[in-house]
């Protein structure tokens, strides 16, 4: 057996559980940039590959599964450290198998396991396999592809010695839960382990998180430069697209762009709307590098504001500050949400009317991870926060005007003593692009 799979050389004793000995709280985070050099240390991405699957075998272990049958793409990453594109994430079309203690199995897209034998040297030549499930049933179910890798899966589980015990499953196609069930495979949540695994970040994965922060500081330079009379929402979507690609996006997921009378309620999207002079207009860049995501909102008035619009904003600043202020280990969600207004202090009937307004989420390789903070699901089901955690929080404030809203949101990576944020570009006071 080719034994080319890396050991965790760079994780020591307690390093699973938390990043804090790879890194000096009281030196600001890098965002080195994306070139790997030979005169500086950047991200070690055999560290941040073995500190990944080091993390999800120890929550495997901790859970009452013999094995983790992934189909979820961020979870296929965060175990293998393989990606073949964008294209990928919603066709069902890969999956992974991490059983007991053995090395991840990969069954791929086609030609992409050849690849991947050939430059994927952290993981056995063997564990790349092809696959085929049948592409969100555009190949049926009855053809028997679905049929055919259960029951490989079954051979593999009977191996490595935990056939009796239940699979944690992800995401799948309904279709493949049965056949997994009909070759004997008990069949339990799984997405629950991963995401307690991905939950505490090492230094690696806080840097990416903090370049590709960076990148969003610079389009946010540029939308300030290009927001004026006759720009469509449209437009300014389209730039910030090239511009993110060009500095090295590998997946721009999202960008909201809301503008006028569009601010309330949040309608979370964009148009061809076209700029006006006093339009409040509120943005939200959703894009990944090296997998690493953002979330990441920021609000202008285009020209000039009214006194309305400025109130809105302090006030959704102040909801965000309050939040901000309250982040450090040992601090419980809950505490966190009853620093927001509640739904109906805002506007809103319910607090699930209200939902992801208020709002704080975990970042990582998915754009929402753990911890949730929200007064729909923080109060009654609290989290603590600890060391290692990324997260964005999130505010919104309408106007009284009727139309106009205010939404800001602001990065934070928790650190042993409170947080830092790694949104930059500035959002203490409204910004008043090309004022008059």
């Amino acid at each position: 057996m080719d034994s080319r799979v890396i050991e965790p050389r760079h994780i020591r004793e307690g390093e699973v559980e938390t990043p804090s000995t790879h890194w000096n709280w009281g030196r600001a985070i890098p965002a080195p940039g994306h070139m790997g050099v030979d005169f500086e240390t950047r991200v070690d991405f055999r560290r941040l590959q073995a500190y990944r699957l080091a993390r999800a075998r120890r929550a495997l272990k901790m859970s009452n599964c013999g094995a983790l049958l992934l189909f979820d793409v961020n979870n296929i990453r965060y175990v293998t450290s393989t990606k073949i594109g964008e294209w990928e994430r919603d066709k069902f079309c890969r999956f992974a198998l991490l059983a007991a203690d053995g090395d991840p199995i990969l069954w791929d897209f086609g030609s992409a396991a050849v690849h991947h034998r050939l430059y994927c040297d952290w993981m056995p030549v063997e564990n790349f396999r092809a696959g085929m499930l049948g592409m969100r049933g555009t190949v049926p179910p009855d053809v028997g592809l679905m049929r055919k890798h259960a029951r490989e899966i079954a051979a593999l589980l009977r191996d490595a010695g935990v056939a009796d015990m239940p699979v944690g499953v992800d995401v799948a196609e309904a279709a493949m839960f049965f056949a997994l069930q009909e070759a004997g495979i008990k069949v339990v949540d799984g997405q629950q382990i991963m995401l307690d695994a991905r939950q505490i970040k090492n230094i690696d994965e806080i840097i990416l998180l903090n370049q590709a922060a960076a990148m969003v500081d610079g389009v946010y330079h540029m939308i300030y430069e290009e927001l004026k009379p006759g720009v469509r929402e449209n437009d300014i979507v389209a730039r910030a697209n090239k511009m993110l690609y060009e500095m090295g996006s590998d997946d721009v997921e999202a960008i909201n762009a809301i503008s006028g009378e569009r601010c309330n309620p949040h309608p979370h999207n964009f148009t061809d709307r076209l700029l006006r002079p006093g339009d409040q207009a509120f943005f939200d860049i959703l894009q990944s590098y090296q997998g690493y995501r953002t979330c990441y909102y920021r609000t202008f008035n285009v020209g000039r504001a009214t006194p309305d619009q400025r109130d809105a904003y302090v006030k959704c600043r102040e909801w965000l500050d309050a939040a901000i202020a309250l982040i450090k280990p040992g601090v419980s969600t809950d505490t966190v949400a009853r620093a927001w207004p509640r739904a109906e202090e805002f506007g809103f009937g319910s607090e699930l009317d209200a939902f992801g307004l208020q709002f704080g989420h975990g970042l990582g390789l998915a754009l929402h991870e753990r911890p949730i903070i929200s007064r729909l699901v923080s109060l009654d089901n609290p989290m603590e926060i600890k060391t290692g955690m990324v997260f964005a929080l999130e505010t919104y404030c309408p106007a009284k005007d009727g139309f106009s809203a205010a939404r800001i949101e602001e990065e934070v990576v928790v650190t042993d003593t409170g947080c830092e944020v790694i949104s930059r570009f500035p959002a203490e006071e409204l910004p008043i692009a090309n004022a008059y």
